[in-house]
């Protein structure tokens, strides 16, 4: 009887080790097919003239992890103004995003590039739990700021990093939101493309379930030709935000916004409609 018992606590023991097994690599699996964090290489030459720029440096439980600032202009402490948090794609890094996204310090906003750890020259791993955690802890130090309006905080995602800005905006309501190429859910993504149970998906930004059924304004903008996140998420994003803009582009995913659009232009009237600009 003993031996039977002992057998028995093997074959439980062994297989909750293939179990475990099994779940720590599902979980590297799903990550390597989500974030892309070598595929952008570094080059501080794309930055380091950008004028006001601060270096931001967050010590999470991984190691430092960067962000940018950039002052829009005619903000100070005597007139503080409104502010974009911009969280990229899954193949990107935030260098080159300070040149990109200069329209937006010309309106007097100002702009804070959150890196994902792994990226860049960030430290750790990337996971939706590190994700928000950076991201709660940036935005902590910049609503502190004398130069930022807290009641004038804009998220704006860009394919994953619209993943991202549904992770912050559930826990730190914003004045408003742009998503762009933005999904509804990983897990949504994966059942389209792999028929993967929701059960299994470990990050799973679930933009949706964050943003829809909120007053919070929103401009959404996808490609019809998005072969990466398909057209029918951003309508689904749409329809489940009663206070949304949207704007559907001849584009792709990687070709947005197109050259015909008014990309620029329809930002700021958005943002002037939601009370962030005034």
């Amino acid at each position: 009887m003993a031996d039977f018992r002992r057998r028995r606590l093997l074959r439980l023991a062994l297989l909750a080790l293939v179990l475990f097994g099994g779940f720590v690599l599902l979980t590297w699996l799903q990550r390597a097919m989500m974030f892309h964090p070598k595929a952008a290489p570094t080059d501080e030459r794309l930055f380091e003239r950008a004028p006001g720029l601060e270096r931001w440096w967050h010590e999470s439980d991984e190691g430092p992890v960067e962000a940018f600032f950039l002052p829009g202009d005619g903000v100070s402490s005597a007139s503080p103004g409104p502010v974009v948090i911009y969280t990229h794609g899954n193949a990107e890094v935030i260098d080159p995003l300070p040149a990109w996204l200069a329209t937006y310090r010309r309106l007097g906003v100002s702009v804070l590039l959150p890196e994902y750890r792994g990226y860049g020259r960030s430290a750790g791993s990337p996971s939706e739990a590190a994700i928000r955690d950076d991201l709660l802890a940036f935005h902590a130090r910049l609503v502190a700021r004398p130069d930022v309006d807290p009641s004038r905080v804009v998220l704006h995602g860009v394919s994953l990093g619209g993943g991202a800005a549904g992770l912050l905006a559930r826990e730190r309501r914003p004045a408003a939101v742009i998503l762009q190429s933005t999904f509804t859910s990983v897990a949504d993504v994966a059942w389209d493309a792999f028929r993967a149970p929701r059960f299994l998906i470990r990050d799973r930004f679930d933009t949706l379930d964050a943003l829809g059924g909120t007053d919070v304004p929103a401009l959404i903008l996808h490609g019809r030709r998005d072969e990466v996140i398909p057209f029918a998420h951003g309508e689904r994003l749409h329809r489940a935000l009663p206070r949304s803009v949207f704007v559907a582009c001849d584009a792709g995913h990687n070709d947005l916004p197109p050259p015909e659009l008014d990309y620029w232009g329809e930002i700021e009237r958005f943002l002037r409609n939601a009370g962030v600009l005034r």
